[in-house]
């Protein structure tokens, strides 16, 4: 299931990648620093508030769909979860707006705020059908839905912002974009409810899996915005602007790949667990594992080492300097960032001990707002990005340690140690290379380092890659042969 997943979202992730990339080329080109600014710290918002609300339906359909598979356990599973997510709207819309009438703020950013909240139950219907899809791995449709609200968020985003809309315009399309495939994707959800009515039982089991996921979830919001809200505080919505571009640029990188992996690795390790066990867990654990080091390590020294020639070509030039300095920083958060996530925090849900997923994430969180109090007013935005490296250092020590009190997620250190060889021998090749600035030197870096990393990798079987490349030769060779 692990494979099929990741080859089928494969096409949804390249999507990913290309909007996310022409996101931040066009939006820091077209919008001034501030409304670049702005936008992100809204964005924050955005993410808080929907963690806060709704992520604890969507981490419960995504988590105990396998385990609903009788007529009446599946619409009572989905009548529980639907009903409460539009009596929750319905509740969180008032609230909200009461809230953002009553609180100080200037007018442009009170606006680019109400885009962003007016957004955010729209893209939970669209997350739970998402999290439906992939937990009953249909995974062509989940990838589609993907693509369709990714691809047209970036268009009715950058048609809003050539239309002056500033810091709203990027947000705009991130709610027109899923609420346009509701008509479509919605209707057929609901039926599935078939007259049920909301089990009280279900929903408190529920909520005590699914919140501790939200609160840590919130906490990994605070721990990737404290950073943008405390440089508005100290310096200004230009610095949130520039910071904001370089963080984006390497995260999204490493970002994509994980979510890729990760979208592809939940939903088998839970098959795995609920109808093979422990050993069929460990064992499909173990791969995606080697997996997840095997595209992340180079990947991150990539990003790190390509972050002149990367910012020259992707940020506009009023933010560029201040985002290549701070963007090998950020490639490294991301790196533990996605290894925390997407596989060692795996080990919290699989043994429903979400509790403890709430202290592990506590850990970072605390230390990124005590790390940037200290470091910002010192060193500026540097200190934001040394902060939030340490933070997720923290973290991923902190998720071992005690997610190995619920479920030891096996490391594969001969996988470790192969790709890091790799990813050295990558390294000094890339810095042997001429340095002419631009996408010159940006191709010829990746151009290299990719060559470099896949011939180093082959030759030590790096996480098992030449055995798994000799499979597909066989089969592709046993496909070409007539019968």
């Amino acid at each position: 299931m692990f494979w099929r997943g990741v080859w089928g979202y494969l096409p949804a992730n390249i999507v990913q990648g290309v909007v996310g990339f022409l996101a931040i080329m066009i939006f820091t080109r077209v919008l001034s620093p501030a409304d670049f600014g702005r936008y992100a710290l809204a964005y924050s918002i955005l993410t808080l508030s929907h963690v806060a609300v709704f992520s604890w339906l969507e981490a419960s359909m995504a988590r105990f769909w396998a385990a609903e598979q009788t007529p009446d356990g599946l619409a009572s599973h989905f009548a529980s979860l639907y009903r409460t997510a539009f009596r929750l709207t319905l509740i969180f819309l008032p609230v909200a707006t009461l809230i953002l009438w009553l609180w100080p703020m200037e007018p442009g950013f009170r606006i680019v705020v109400a885009v962003a909240i007016a957004g955010i139950p729209i893209r939970s219907f669209a997350k739970l059908a998402m999290e439906r899809y992939r937990a009953a791995g249909e995974v062509t449709r989940a990838a589609r839905l993907d693509m369709i609200t990714t691809i047209g968020g970036l268009v009715i985003g950058v048609l809003f912002a050539l239309g002056g809309a500033g810091g709203a315009a990027p947000l705009a399309g991130l709610l027109l974009a899923p609420l346009i495939t509701l008509p479509f994707i919605l209707p057929g959800e609901l039926r599935q409810v078939r007259g049920a009515r909301v089990d009280r039982v279900r929903l408190r089991n529920y909520a005590v899996y699914g919140y501790p996921i939200a609160a840590s979830l919130a906490l990994a919001v605070v721990l990737s915005s404290t950073d943008r809200f405390l440089l508005a505080a100290f310096m200004n919505e230009a610095a949130v602007g520039a910071y904001h571009a370089g963080y984006s640029l390497a995260n999204r990188t490493l970002d994509v790949l994980f979510i890729w992996l990760g979208a592809a690795g939940a939903p088998a390790l839970i098959m795995a667990l609920e109808r093979g066990g422990g050993e069929r867990l460990k064992a499909a654990a173990r791969e995606q594992a080697s997996t997840f080091l095997l595209i992340g390590l180079p990947a991150a020294a990539g990003v790190a080492m390509v972050a002149g020639p990367l910012t020259e070509v992707m940020i506009g030039e009023d933010l560029r300097r201040v985002a290549a300095s701070i963007t090998p920083w950020i490639a490294l958060s991301a790196l533990l960032s996605g290894l925390t996530t997407y596989y060692f925090h795996q080990a919290f849900t699989l043994g429903r001990r979400t509790g403890l997923l709430l202290v592990a994430m506590s850990v970072p969180a605390l230390a990124n707002i005590g790390l940037n109090l200290v470091l910002i007013p010192a060193f500026g935005v540097m200190g934001a990005a040394w902060a939030t490296t340490a933070s997720f250092g923290l973290g991923l020590m902190a998720s071992i340690a005690i997610g190995r009190r619920v479920l030891v997620m096996p490391m594969p250190w001969e996988t470790l140690a192969r790709c890091g060889v790799a990813t050295g021998a990558m390294a000094l090749a890339v810095s042997a290379l001429p340095t002419p600035g631009g996408l010159i030197e940006l191709m010829l870096d990746a151009t290299t380092g990719a060559l470099v990393y896949a011939i180093v990798a082959l030759t030590l079987n790096a996480a098992g890659v030449r055995d798994v490349a000799g499979r597909i030769v066989a089969t592709a060779r046993t496909r070409s042969v007539p019968s």
